[in-house]
């Protein structure tokens, strides 16, 4: 992979600032900081889980107590509004406190009965020192995500954070610190592309979890495959959303646009594509005009009462959208309403189109922003086609006022993770992952404690076992 990494810095995406910069981490101090970690990982596995529930439930407590600072920080840093932030450490506050309370079951030996004498048990022991590469767009939840589990579990681990996110990354390692965590339990490396692969390579380091872009995934993928590690990705999405049938047309529009205007639009699971009947599509793509249009330009530090937009995570990922709706026109696709970059920050207008060519590239390619696309459709097999019509598998929804006929419809869609009348549910108890380009393995839940395990057989003979 070569080395694209520009400098760690902290740039206002409402004004476009910069306001402060971080130098990179040099190959020596990195080197001490695997040493640290490896050497710390031979205690930590050590630990009992009610130890280390310990240490995850002060971590939990402590991000409850910061909830403010941390929701400015991230504010500044790549535009979230301080609402959303708040909302999103209770995310996080939820996910270290589960794995705390669940983690001892989650990790207990499994039986495996056996029919020649003796005990079989399956093990699950921790691996070692696990690398995350995470996002920027939710720079708290992605990391929780990816490291309760694996602590959890008995490993450590090492967390190269996105280049815009410095001091929300610095944030966690403080709070960490501040949990009575050993030196080594959890690192931040302010690392450049070529570190990762360093990374990667080193006998120490035992597996690596990305969440990112497609492009990412198949790069980390490769060279973790060569160094024959263990890999979980979390790519991208274009997660269909069927509206299959409504009697209240313009609470349905509200109800899919209130999901995708969720962080600005950039969510992997925001409801990229929405697939409507033709009965109610006219009054839906209204509706959902109405509704863009009467948002303005807030400030993520001081959100307002109305409808308001914030800035996307940069100038430059507002410019790529803006091109990317211009594209979709020129190949056939009608603007409705927005798709403005305005100002020097990182703002665009909220915006909905139509029309878009089935097969061309702009229908296959991820909207990440405040964009409404939508798709007009005659039946429930169409619908189902043009949903699986993706090169993603992450979420999705259907809503039909028969739950029998969404659930119909749901069964055929091919994503890691879908709903009925619900844009999508939350939770640390729920797992969470995609199929196709959309990434492998799962986070969250039960299932996210055994990504980073050694699944071990353990059999002891018995006296009848034959030798």
């Amino acid at each position: 992979m070569a080395d694209m990494s520009t400098k760690y810095r902290v740039q206002n995406p409402k004004t476009n600032e910069i306001v402060e910069s971080f130098d990179f981490i040099t190959d020596d101090e990195l080197e001490n900081v695997l040493d640290t970690a490896n050497n710390t990982f031979k205690q930590w596995r050590e630990k009992s889980f009610e130890d280390r529930a310990e240490v995850l439930h002060k971590v939990a407590s402590l991000f409850d107590e910061q909830r403010d600072e941390l929701a400015r920080i991230i504010a500044e840093e790549m535009g979230k509004s301080v609402e959303e932030g708040d909302g999103e450490v209770d995310d996080v506050v939820e996910i270290f406190n589960y794995y705390a309370d669940n983690g001892a079951e989650f990790g207990a030996d499994e039986e495996i009965p056996n029919k020649r004498g003796g005990t079989s048990v399956m093990r699950k022991v921790p691996l070692g020192v696990i690398v995350g590469i995470m996002p920027w767009n939710f720079p708290y939840y992605q990391v929780a995500r990816f490291a309760a589990p694996a602590i959890m579990a008995g490993n450590v681990v090492v967390v190269k954070h996105a280049e815009i996110c410095p001091r929300s990354a610095a944030a966690i390692e403080k709070i960490f610190d501040q949990a009575g965590a050993p030196k080594g339990l959890y690192t931040n490396v302010y690392a450049q592309h070529s570190q990762i692969s360093t990374m990667i390579k080193d006998n120490r380091v035992q597996g690596v979890s990305l969440t990112g872009s497609e492009r990412a995934g198949r790069a980390i993928a490769s060279q973790a495959g060569e160094a024959l590690k263990k890999c979980v990705l979390e790519l991208g999405g274009t997660d269909a959303y069927v509206v299959l049938d409504s009697s209240d047309v313009k609470a349905a529009a509200e109800t899919a646009w209130n999901k995708r205007i969720g962080n600005v639009g950039q969510a992997c699971t925001s409801n990229k594509r929405m697939i409507v009947m033709e009965d109610i599509y006219d009054e839906f793509v209204q509706a959902l005009v109405d509704i863009a249009s009467s948002y303005s330009e807030g400030d993520p530090l001081n959100p307002g009462e109305g409808n308001e937009f914030y800035p996307l995570s940069s100038r430059d990922a507002a410019e790529l959208l803006a091109q990317q709706l211009r594209l979709a026109v020129d190949e056939g696709a009608t603007l409705r309403v927005g798709g403005e970059v305005t100002g020097k920050g990182a703002y665009i207008t909220p915006a909905v189109i139509t029309d878009i060519p089935v097969g061309t590239d702009s229908y296959y390619e991820e909207f990440f922003g405040p964009v409404a696309e939508v798709y007009k459709v005659s039946s429930e097999e169409e619908a189902i086609e043009l949903a699986n019509d993706s090169r993603y598998g992450l979420g999705g929804a259907v809503m039909s006022e028969d739950e029998e006929r969404g659930k119909r419809v749901a069964a055929k869609i091919d994503t890691g993770m879908i709903h009925v009348n619900i844009p999508q549910a939350r939770g640390a108890e729920l797992p969470f992952g995609g199929v196709k380009a959309s990434g492998l393995g799962r986070e969250l839940g039960p299932l996210g404690m055994d990504e980073f395990v050694n699944l071990q057989r353990f059999y002891v003979a018995g006296s009848d076992s034959a030798v």
